[in-house]
């Protein structure tokens, strides 16, 4: 890929010479046939890449160049399967001899792949339908070379703001990929929401299956649904509860659960039409989250609702959104822009996510801090983790069109009277 990237962008610049232009080195990089090239081959190499693809292109939206979110996107939608015979060398290597003597039907071609492995249905002789996640062979030992990969491809596209630490959030991604291709770790996770969760009939969590799981493969029950950004057509009220139950459940995440699943890729959730019912897929990225972060989050809010600025901006440097070298003026839009998100879930009883003024407003102002050459301090991961679930829920809320009461729902896990909220609650229920 570098060779034939680099090819093209030679012959480029003899020829922009040629024609007596200076050529950019960014321009001469994200060309058409480039972005095709560098797509096809990271599509292809599945594992890291693809992985780092798949979370640039959900949480950066329209602040990438539109070249770059163009592979990204590809990345996200697009993952080359294994082979047949592939898929056979490696389920023999991890199953018995003869295990597809088990089997009443096993489909070779997968109903999901992703970034790390891919998904089969299978019906075992005993009766039970299973989903089977495979992990591609030798994928958890490219994640180290494939990030620094990912890393240089985004410092030469130009994509970085000036003075961006771009390695501690590499690393950050290396450790938790390294996570992900651990099934028995998740195994474990998916047997813990759905011990959480056992009661909340609006969610369903697929069973472990044990005997056919090891820590290349991860066996559950198959859960049948549609895709969840599919939904759309459904009636108002009914994408307003879909909505409203996955910010509640990331709420009690945070709150109550002290873990969260923190990959809120859409194709992680099916809904249920006949049940009404949402299913949770993937408990790969579930992150177990540290009390002293939960308690900066408790105090953020209590301050942005009760309206208290200095508490406000106390909250924000505990949490890392600032720190020593972030100048007044920033720390004071900074603030500003915490105090827009608690108005504007105030101002009305219903948060309308089809109204885009919240987050066209957020990203005029996120411009003008990075012209004034603001660079965002590095975050802690677990706040990291808590934001990127977060922007997936509203971004999800968003597709859906749907209105939530996302006051109430926080509400309930506040220490004390948010008084001004609740005032203006009681006076928006009145009229």
């Amino acid at each position: 890929m570098t060779a034939g990237v680099a090819s093209s962008m030679a012959l480029n610049s003899v020829k922009q010479m040629g024609q007596g232009k200076r050529p950019s080195l960014r321009k001469l990089l994200l060309t058409p046939s480039n972005v095709q090239r560098v797509s096809d081959q990271l599509a292809q190499m599945r594992g890291a890449a693809m992985k780092i693809g798949q979370l640039m292109s959900m949480d950066a939206g329209d602040v990438l160049p539109p070249e770059l979110s163009q592979i990204l996107v590809r990345l996200r939608d697009d993952a080359h399967p294994m082979p047949p015979a592939q898929l056979k060398r490696t389920l023999s290597a991890e199953w018995p001899a003869q295990w597809l003597l088990s089997f009443d039907k096993f489909d070779v071609r997968p109903i999901a792949a992703a970034s790390i492995g891919q998904v089969h249905r299978g019906q075992l002789k005993d009766g039970r339908d299973l989903a089977i996640k495979v992990q591609y062979p030798g994928v958890a030992k490219s994640i180290d070379s494939d990030i620094a990969n990912v890393g240089i491809l985004m410092r030469v596209s130009g994509l970085l703001p000036k003075g961006f630490e771009l390695a501690p959030y590499l690393e950050e991604g290396r450790k938790q990929l390294h996570e992900e291709t651990d099934y028995k770790r998740e195994a474990t996770q998916l047997i813990q929401f759905g011990n959480l969760l056992a009661n909340k009939t609006q969610f369903v969590v697929p069973e472990l299956h044990s005997d056919w799981s090891t820590p290349n493969i991860l066996a559950m029950t198959y859960v049948a649904g549609v895709p969840i950004e599919r939904v759309t057509e459904e009636p108002q009220e009914i994408r307003d509860q879909i909505a409203k139950d996955l910010i509640d459940l990331t709420i009690h995440e945070l709150f109550s659960y002290g873990v969260m699943q923190t990959d809120p890729n859409f194709a992680n959730y099916l809904y249920q039409p006949d049940r009404q019912r949402i299913a949770l897929l993937d408990f790969g990225a579930t992150h177990k989250i540290s009390p002293p972060v939960v308690q900066f989050y408790h105090r953020l809010m209590l301050a942005g609702f009760a309206g208290d600025d200095v508490a406000l901006e106390a909250a924000m440097k505990d949490i890392g959104f600032i720190d020593e070298n972030t100048k007044n003026d920033q720390i004071i839009q900074i603030v500003h822009m915490a105090k827009f998100v608690f108005e504007t879930l105030q101002e009305n009883l219903y948060l309308d996510f089809a109204n885009t003024k919240l987050a066209t407003h957020l990203q005029d102002l996120a411009i003008s801090l990075a012209k004034d050459g603001f660079t965002p301090p590095p975050l802690p991961v677990d706040v990291l983790l808590i934001q990127r679930k977060f922007g997936g829920m509203f971004l999800l809320a968003a597709k859906l069109a749907a209105r939530v009461d996302v006051v109430a729902l926080i509400a309930i896990h506040l220490k004390g009277t948010v008084q001004s909220c609740q005032t203006n609650r009681r006076v928006l229920s009145n009229e």
